[in-house]
């Protein structure tokens, strides 16, 4: 697939993400620290901080404006 095609796809599923985030803040939260735990599991904690830090983010991005 040229490289032109896989951004358009990307900017796309980019875009519908953002959507379904301002639309469902509470949904994406819970998902997020599921995932997070997930991960910080199965790196037996290697990267807290970074995982901790996205989640941050996340958080950051759902508040209510």
């Amino acid at each position: 697939m040229p490289l032109i095609k896989k951004l358009t796809a990307l900017a796309g599923t980019a875009a519908a993400a953002r959507t379904y985030m301002r639309k469902n803040p509470d949904k994406v939260n819970k998902y997020a620290t599921k995932a997070g735990a997930f991960v910080d599991k199965r790196t037996k904690g290697r990267y807290h901080s970074q995982i901790d830090n996205a989640l941050n983010r996340v958080r950051t991005a759902t508040r209510s404006r």
